[in-house]
């Protein structure tokens, strides 16, 4: 039964009707209004919603009238359109390190950011049965509490998670505490790690967030990355992760390869735009770049095969022949 109710219930309840329930493709008309607010317990008179329209257009809400083909109301934008939301979407159900029961919730705590006819059209576009996610429900605990450490300075540790095969048959989880000096967090691969220093050590590291369990600060200052980095004054999370093929660590060198032109898009998508790319002929181009060398950048090259020269380092050069080595030796 509807009850009398103040103006500011009223009108954050017109808000929510108009959030909710309308579109360009779903008007509401003042008489509809009337019934869905005495749903909700509140009574109100077609006047007053018509000044309370009014006063929300007046305060910067983006309701438009129509006549035709229904006469009526929508809210024509929001602080979310509707594909944005869908890139917001999609980028939690490719997240690995999101639940799928977190995955849930959050989809739908994004999908009130438009109207639930338009949710349910996003919906009916959506399936993540079959994706790949990790089952670590600590995930934005671990996340929130190594942002504390970050914000704080503060060392944290945590216990890191590993599969291994016991008995030759059976998957279990391996444990192994660490104490780490927390730097940042980077997203990379569908992966969230977490960028810090192991004390032991004069160089960064990388973990997984969703390998990391009871995850606690230590109430011990972090060291300076400045101590153990190139940078200085504020950590640089792009940068580093652009050094790091698909998040191997490793020394940072300056390397040179030439490539052939059929691969310069992939090259200007890994690099950017801002690469330093000449051409070497009419056939190929050079490119000179700054990366970690590691077993993710050997593996990044082995996959274009010939299409790829390495010029310098010699070092690279030497981990591609040995890699390639080994590949004969397995199939001889």
């Amino acid at each position: 039964m509807a009850v009398k109710s103040s103006s500011k219930q009223k009108l954050l309840s017109l808000i929510d009707v108009f959030e909710k329930l309308t579109d360009e493709n779903n008007v509401i008309s003042t008489n509809e209004i009337v019934e869905e607010l005495a749903r909700r317990g509140i009574t109100a008179e077609r006047k007053s919603i018509y000044a309370d329209i009014a006063l929300l257009i007046e305060n910067g809400y983006d309701i438009i009238k129509v006549k035709s083909p229904k006469s009526g109301y929508f809210l024509a934008s929001r602080n979310f359109q509707l594909p944005e939301v869908r890139l917001i979407i999609d980028a939690v159900q490719s997240a690995d390190f999101i639940t799928p029961k977190k995955t849930q919730e959050l989809i739908e705590k994004i999908g009130s950011l438009v109207s639930e006819d338009q949710f349910q059209m996003l919906k009916s576009q959506l399936s993540i049965s079959n994706r790949v996610k990790t089952f670590n429900e600590e995930i934005f605990y671990t996340i929130d509490v190594l942002n504390r450490a970050i914000e704080e300075k503060k060392q944290v540790s945590f216990n890191y998670i590993r599969h291994k095969i016991e008995a030759g048959k059976r998957i279990v989880m391996a444990s192994r505490e660490f104490v780490v000096n927390p730097y940042a967090l980077v997203w990379s691969n569908d992966h969230y790690y977490l960028i810090c220093n192991n004390p032991k050590y004069d160089n960064l590291m990388h973990t997984r967030l969703d390998r990391m369990r009871k995850v606690r600060i230590i109430d011990v200052p972090a060291r300076s990355f400045e101590e153990i980095s190139e940078y200085k004054g504020e950590f640089d999370v792009a940068d580093y992760s652009n050094k790091m093929f698909n998040m191997f660590s490793g020394k940072i060198c300056e390397i040179e390869i030439v490539c052939k032109n059929e691969l310069l898009e992939d090259i200007v998508d890994r690099f950017g735009e801002n690469a330093t790319i000449r051409n070497e002929d009419s056939t190929r181009f050079y490119l000179r770049a700054e990366v970690a060398i590691s077993e993710g950048l050997v593996s990044w090259l082995m996959q274009y095969r010939n299409s790829v020269y390495v010029r310098k380092p010699e070092e690279l050069r030497n981990h591609l022949k040995e890699k390639a080595q080994e590949i004969i030796d397995l199939y001889n």
